[in-house]
């Protein structure tokens, strides 16, 4: 062959060799190219939210090196699942306004699938439609990949990097509030992982003693024998109420003070667990007479944790003296689990806001109205026990809601939010003695007591009980459990009866003990669980879980675990 042409076909070669090598090694790159925009776009500029990223993308693709050897396939299907964290956490945010955390791995269930899709009931579609381009994708770069790493050196690199996030958790430590962050899915669920699976691996899901003396005299078969007869038990969770007197220079309405009093005129708090949010902190509070303090980091995850787990329950001691069970919930009944848990300590009817037929926010008459055509058709058949859960007064505050319901309504000069808290808890204030009203004329010769609470308070409560606190320093405070910031109130409401013995209603206890208070205000005996609890309540004065650093509530639930009413925690 001529030299020219020897030349020129020696050049083709090469340039051919060249073109075909980067036409198999750009998708690879492509897809390594696609992470670090991924990583641009979804996560706040700071060195742990950044590293945890890299640091969760090395160990992805380290891991499947180590299962498939090629790297291009490895990147792709940890960008998929990438992804796919973020897809989800973005949907869970638009509900609930919280990213994916490693929990929800470890706790999840039928009923998180199922609310979700009632959210969001195109979701399967379009799973299917990305799994059919990952296929073709995969198949893609199957073929084209040039690369192959060997499975103990990808190993190798999948331990670097968890070890990684194991000392960036320790540098930038995972905070549960960190969840509200929106700008941080990847970074959160891995930083949230570490610090699950250690506390996890450490105490497990909930605290309690390794073993205790004492045992709960359990007596399955024995009767209940109220004092007298058991009044109709209503629950009211006030949401988001408390005296916002206890903050300086607020002015209400007239006449504010008087929904915060029982029928013996005396005003009572509450100490909660919650502050600004999470309701089903004191849901779990008063369903279980338990504290949601004792799952420490888990604690978020309260209700879901303790679904079918937890049987212990004031509605469970109720049905042991004939009481059928209702609750009305204003959400979807997975939420949270909620469902679940409700059923597992008691709850026989659950009535979520699909089974109501209720819209998203519906003013409070509208659950009296409920409670009242329920409690029309099942009267005749016994005692009842209704728990109402309201929701108008639910943040954000920002805005004027069903304005037409409060005609006539003047802003008192306060701050927007707090005016319009107000105008909502004044809205909610008059529905309730309607209802009281209706439940004396409709129904003169039954019985009922009526005990209500609130939940938590408002989130803005933080920027107007200290209005001189920096946000540092309200930050500790809330760590520190400061009462200041988690106390609401209690009361107890009677028609055509008296309370029997309130000898537990004192002027403050904490949530866990508001079942016990039910209890012995209907005249009903307790049973073991809440007789020993009510020893608790006496040595600690009102207190719980706060009495001796939490002691009390970890030897009272490993009496309730070997007495079988807290089953795998």
């Amino acid at each position: 062959m001529p030299p020219s042409i020897s030349s020129l076909t020696s050049r083709w070669g090469s340039e051919t060799g060249a073109l075909r090598f980067i036409w198999r090694v750009g998708p690879v790159a492509i897809v390594y190219l696609g992470a670090l925009i991924v990583l641009l776009r979804t996560e706040y500029y700071d060195v742990g939210r950044v590293g945890a990223f890299l640091l969760a993308w090395g160990f992805l693709n380290f891991a499947w090196l180590a299962v498939l050897r090629r790297p291009g396939m490895s990147a792709v299907m940890s960008l998929a699942m990438i992804a796919v964290l973020i897809e989800v956490s973005e949907l869970k945010y638009k509900v609930t306004w919280q990213t994916v955390a490693f929990v929800d791995l470890m706790v999840i269930d039928w009923s998180s699938f199922s609310f979700l899709l009632t959210i969001f009931p195109n979701l399967g579609i379009y799973v299917v439609v990305g799994l059919v381009a990952m296929a073709a994708i995969l198949m893609l770069v199957w073929r084209l990949d040039p690369f192959r790493i060997h499975r103990l050196k990808a190993t190798a690199g999948a331990l670097v990097c968890l070890l990684g996030l194991g000392a960036l958790s320790v540098t930038h430590p995972f905070w549960p509030e960190d969840i509200w962050y929106p700008q941080a899915h990847v970074s959160n669920f891995a930083r949230s992982g570490v610090d699950a699976i250690t506390t996890y691996v450490r105490r497990g899901y909930m605290e309690s003693d390794a073993m205790v003396p004492d045992r709960l005299k359990l007596a399955p078969n024995a009767v209940c024998e109220p004092a007298g007869k058991p009044p109709h038990i209503i629950m009211v969770h006030d949401e988001s109420a408390f005296d916002i007197r206890n903050a300086p220079n607020i002015r209400v309405p007239q006449g504010y003070g008087r929904h915060f009093k029982s029928f013996d005129g005396k005003q009572r708090d509450l100490v909660v667990e919650a502050a600004g949010g999470p309701s089903w902190y004191t849901e779990y509070n008063v369903f279980a007479g338990l504290s949601a303090r004792s799952f420490g980091k888990f604690s978020y995850f309260v209700t879901r944790i303790a679904a079918g787990r937890v049987e212990r329950g004031l509605p469970n001691s109720l049905r042991r003296c004939g009481y059928r069970t209702f609750s009305l919930y204003p959400a979807h009944g997975a939420f949270m689990g909620t469902r679940t848990f409700q059923a597992s300590t008691g709850v026989q009817n659950f009535f979520d806001r699909n089974a109501m037929r209720s819209r998203e926010v519906e003013p409070d008459s509208f659950y009296y109205d409920t409670a009242i055509k329920m409690f029309e058709r099942e009267r005749s058949k016994g005692p009842t026990f209704f728990f109402i859960y309201l929701s108008a007064n639910h943040f954000p505050w920002d805005y004027r809601w069903r304005p037409e319901l409060t005609e006539g309504w003047r802003d008192l000069g306060n701050r927007p939010v707090v005016d319009e808290y107000l105008r909502r808890q004044t809205l909610g204030m008059r529905e309730y003695e309607q209802f009281l009203e209706r439940l004396r004329r409709q129904f003169p010769g039954e019985r009922f007591m009526i005990v209500r609470y609130g939940d938590h308070q408002p989130d803005f409560a933080t920027q107007i009980l200290d209005p001189s606190a920096k946000d540092d320093v309200i930050v500790q405070r809330l760590m520190a459990n400061d009462p200041k910031y988690y106390t609401t109130y209690y009361a107890i409401d009677a028609i055509n009866y008296r309370p029997l013995n309130i000898s537990s209603a004192h002027d403050s206890i904490e949530a866990p003990y508001l079942p016990l208070v039910v209890l012995e205000s209907a005249g009903l005996p307790l049973d073991p669980s809440f007789a020993e609890q009510k020893k608790i309540f006496e040595r600690c004065r009102g207190l719980f879980y706060s009495c001796a650093n939490g002691a009390e509530a970890r030897r009272f639930n490993r009496m309730l675990i070997d007495a079988g009413l807290i089953k795998g925690l």
